[in-house]
């Protein structure tokens, strides 16, 4: 006879919708390659018509990045999209389940939170894939603007009342909220969720060219972003205080990192206003301003990355998580921190120092850096192939003797 072992994924938690955010932050980050190499003039991003005219017209090093970029942004949206939509049907079930009730008792009940970030990032991936895969999607791009508010209002209501429904719980009454088990940044998945559908409703204020639109984007990301922006300070603080108390709990280290992700979300989120401000509203924008902007987020970003990974080695979670036999489903909150530090690491060189005159597109400097930004992207796609064979992997059927 045979014994089926089940795959670690089986044992579901909300904290594996990570896996479809990890794959479609890390498509997103192929999109740079494209964003920030291929000439896009007459709009803010570049699709279909310019990658093909940049192929036409470009030398063999390009034809090459703009092919892996595609590639990536093709293979690693599949893995979104697959992944959220196992995760969807793997909740519905979930809830049906005595832990799913014993969750909703817990401090983990805000775990459930990574469905609407999840939810918001797979919406800027089908734009991104709309944006490269689709000829002349610019020129009905005006009437997608509000399609893709409408979707954004929806998961912000979602993450909304999944968040009021863990807070009344928790502050109507004493003692419901463990403080003993908050020692870890585990409670800023609401702020990062939060700040995923405010970068969200930013895009239509960089991109539309209708003042309406472009107005409600950024009075409503703004609400959102300053929202996400309180509650990461909040939630941060009153965890540092457990962590110092308590130390931090070993499964949830990898938590310490989100601070990353949020940064370059909320990041992306004020250019996107700024670029808006600037092209409708005639708000001047200046390029070394931005620089010192986006200097202070790389900072905060290399600040708790440093702090993370302190905390991580000294507690051997790589060794015993990602390359030993131990499984968690927190590992996947590994993956947006080398994302983000990827994608905001982009912004710095070309929207930073390359628009403030300080560094040569495209010069020996350029590439250094940008070196720097493909590997932290390369440790992403590592970790999203990794970490899939761990927890997604086929069931062995194993040989059992029979009796």
């Amino acid at each position: 006879m045979t014994q089926t072992h089940a795959r670690p994924a089986d044992t579901y938690t909300p904290t594996y919708f990570l896996a479809s955010l990890g794959a479609g932050g890390t498509a997103v980050s192929f999109f740079m390659y494209l964003f920030f190499w291929v000439p896009h003039p007459g709009q803010p991003v570049p699709v279909f018509e310019d990658i093909a005219a940049a192929w036409a017209n470009s030398v063999l090093p390009q034809q090459i990045a703009i092919v892996v970029a595609m590639l990536g942004i093709a293979g690693f949206a599949f893995l979104n999209i697959k992944s959220l939509i196992w995760n969807l049907r793997a909740f519905a079930a979930f809830r049906k389940t005595g832990a799913w009730e014993e969750m909703r008792q817990s401090n983990s009940e805000s775990s459930v939170l990574a469905m609407p970030l999840a939810l918001a990032m797979s919406v800027n991936v089908a734009f991104v894939l709309g944006m490269v895969f689709v000829p002349g999607l610019w020129t009905v791009v005006e009437y997608l603007f509000p399609m893709a508010m409408v979707a954004f209002a929806l998961i912000g209501v979602l993450a909304f009342r999944q968040l009021g429904g863990f807070l009344g719980r928790v502050l109507s009454k004493g003692g419901i909220f463990d403080v003993t088990a908050h020692n870890s940044f585990a409670q800023l998945l609401p702020a990062f969720a939060i700040s995923m559908v405010a970068v969200g409703f930013a895009a239509p204020a960089a991109m539309s060219t209708n003042p309406v639109t472009v107005g409600t984007a950024l009075v409503l990301s703004t609400f959102l972003g300053v929202t996400a922006i309180l509650y990461t300070v909040l939630a941060a603080a009153t965890a540092l205080n457990s962590m110092l108390h308590y130390g931090t709990a070993r499964e949830a280290g990898p938590t310490l990192l989100i601070i990353v992700p949020i940064v370059t979300v909320l990041g992306i989120m004020f250019m996107r206003q700024d670029h808006g401000m600037h092209a409708t509203f005639g708000v001047a924008s200046d390029p070394a301003e931005m620089m010192i902007f986006l200097a202070r987020l790389l900072s905060v970003q290399v600040v708790f990355l440093l702090l993370g990974l302190t905390v991580l080695r000294a507690q051997g979670y790589f060794r015993d998580f990602v390359l030993g036999p131990k499984i968690s489903a927190g590992s996947y909150a590994l993956v947006c921190p080398a994302v983000a530090l990827s994608v905001m690491l982009q912004f710095f060189i070309n929207k930073g120092l390359v628009a403030a005159g300080l560094m040569d597109k495209f010069g020996l400097s350029y590439w250094l850096l940008t070196g720097v930004a493909l590997a932290a992207q390369a440790v992403a796609i590592w970790l999203v192939l990794r970490l899939n064979r761990q927890h997604f992997a086929r069931p062995q059927k194993l040989a059992v003797p029979a009796e």
